[in-house]
């Protein structure tokens, strides 16, 4: 396939298939020699900020030494993100050529399966960076969860460490109604005589699964604290208790670390779409935080980056989102609204978000439907000295990096 056909392939599946469970996933890493055994992994769960812990685990682990790997999910532009090797993404032709490997091992299972199941979009990524990981023969791989944890694609890992970032309402319909059934379904990657890092801050209801399942199965059980005691390049308090936990879960695996090692991946680390910095004048920030918990932690670091400056926010928020508890979290820091719509058919309306904002008795707003011409609004209201944040959303985020790098391709990737 070329790059362009990989994408219409992933896009032409369903996102969650006709049932739960792992059996599509086994058959399918059977077809392909069984790839996530021929390297080490640490397996990453939790609500908000898996990914930023991904990406820097991999860092300190490369800087011992290791050749790395990571799965992250989702992606903001392209597809070819969500597996890196090292420091780097996945180049588009490498990433085509590991989704034929996998359409082609899917084309198999599809075979052997009853009705009207097949092999689902995440599946067949997920196949996809197991094969290219291995093609690589990187050391060990980070790989992050999609959906839950017991009936995530990803759960085929002979994982050595698992990671538990935090635990927050989300995906009730499949996960369970309360923080103790999607802490369990989170922590059901688990393995036995695994080791179990979690986060600092772990709400009471998650951290009793966490001793619970570790117990049970008996897991050792570390805790990281919340400072990681070197200076984190990446903005945000919450990025430091990020880093703080990847260090604790790096330990895990390697035994002990190097400070020089760990100050080195601290200092380069950086998270696309996390509180990233895209322009000056006014200083422009684009952070994906699309619920509640996200929010919370974008608003306590905004006082150490805003510092006294006007603040303009673009936002736009998902229908199935609690739009209400993330605007009461991000507006008493805002001085203006640019109220906007991204490219997902599920964006609440931007007169929707502007009465949900006044009703909280927010600061003045506008309503721009398009997100390019929201984000140019905003840096006229902010002015050169100010500060523009655009965030709510993933696809927010995606849609405005694609217009910044000249893409205008519609935001139609599937993503949990």
């Amino acid at each position: 396939m070329t790059p362009e056909q990989a994408e219409r392939y992933l896009l032409s599946l369903e996102l969650f298939g006709m049932r739960f469970g792992l059996d599509r996933m086994h058959r399918l890493t059977t077809a392909l020699g069984n790839p996530q055994s021929s390297f080490d992994s640490i397996h990453v769960v939790g609500t908000n900020g898996k990914s930023s812990t991904v990406r820097m685990i991999a860092a300190i682990l490369e800087r011992h030494g290791l050749r790395t790997g990571s799965y992250l999910s989702p992606h903001l532009v392209s597809f070819s993100e969500r597996i890196r090797i090292g420091d780097e993404d996945l180049g588009r032709e490498a990433f085509a050529a590991a989704v034929t490997r996998a359409a082609r091992a899917a084309e198999l299972v599809d075979r052997s399966l009853a009705g009207e199941d097949r092999v689902t979009q995440f599946e067949a990524l997920t196949a996809a960076a197991y094969s290219e990981l291995a093609a690589r023969h990187v050391d060990v791989a980070v790989v992050e969860a999609g959906l839950g944890g017991r009936y995530d694609a990803t759960n085929v890992l002979p994982s050595k460490v698992q990671v538990l970032t935090s635990v927050g309402l989300e995906h009730t319909r499949w996960l369970g109604p309360t923080i103790a059934d999607i802490a369990r379904e989170k922590l059901a990657v688990v393995k036995d005589a695994g080791t179990l890092a979690v986060g600092s801050g772990l709400h009471p209801d998650a951290e009793a699964e966490a001793q619970a399942v570790a117990a049970a199965r008996g897991a050792r059980l570390v805790r990281a604290g919340a400072d990681p005691g070197v200076p984190v390049g990446a903005l945000g308090g919450f990025q430091r208790r990020n880093f703080a936990l990847a260090a604790t879960a790096a330990e895990a695996y390697l035994g002990r670390l190097d400070r020089a090692a760990v100050a080195a991946a601290a200092s380069d680390v950086r998270v696309p779409g996390r509180l990233q910095i895209t322009g000056e004048k006014p200083l422009t920030l684009f952070d994906g935080a699309h619920n509640p918990e996200g929010m919370a932690a974008l608003a306590e670091s905004l006082d150490e980056i805003v510092t006294g400056r006007r603040l303009v926010a673009v936002v736009s928020i998902l229908d199935d989102k609690d739009a209400a508890a993330m605007l009461g979290l991000l507006l008493p820091a805002c001085d203006a609204l640019v109220l906007t719509s991204s490219q997902n058919p599920r964006a609440l309306p931007p007169p929707t978000l502007q009465s949900l904002a006044r009703q909280l008795d927010g600061p003045p707003s506008e309503l721009v439907r398009a997100p390019g011409a929201a984000l140019a609004r905003a840096r006229e209201l902010a002015g050169p000295d100010g500060v523009v944040l655009a965030t709510g959303s993933i696809y927010l985020v995606a849609d405005l990096l694609r217009l910044e790098a000249g893409d205008s391709r519609r935001g139609r990737v599937s993503r949990l």
